[in-house]
């Protein structure tokens, strides 16, 4: 198991992010305190990666990494392969790359993402 060592004591507000993005139904606070840039994410009832970010990203699936955690609603999410789960309000979560997902129920998703924040919902840099 890797090991990160910080370095600094930093804090920032995601009330004042350093980037937000806005695709379709997504509200994506950004901070990067050290080393690391976390994400706020909002997604709208009715919000599916299909539908709201692959248009931004251009994949047919999502290829990020996913950990986080979830403050609020309910998102499901299902592999290339097949295997489902349901996140729900206090879950923390794993997502491997090769995945859909959409908001269930009538609520906002909203969760913090320590590991694909940088990325998502960015669009794909040109040559």
């Amino acid at each position: 198991m890797s090991v990160n060592v910080v370095t600094n004591l930093e804090v920032k507000s995601h009330n004042s992010p350093d980037e937000t993005r806005r695709p379709d139904k997504t509200v994506l606070d950004l901070v990067t305190v050290g080393d690391y840039t976390i994400g706020r994410m909002t997604f709208e009832p009715g919000w599916t990666w299909a539908d709201c970010i692959k248009p931004v990203v251009g994949t047919d699936s999502c290829e990020l990494s996913h950990v986080g955690f979830c403050v609020s609603g309910s998102l499901e999410v299902e592999t290339n392969d097949g295997g489902k789960i349901s996140i729900s309000a206090g879950d923390s979560y794993t997502i491997p790359p090769g995945h859909n997902a959409h908001v269930v129920g009538d609520q906002p998703f909203q969760g913090v993402e320590f590991v694909s924040g940088a990325e998502f919902a960015r669009p794909p840099e040109k040559a």
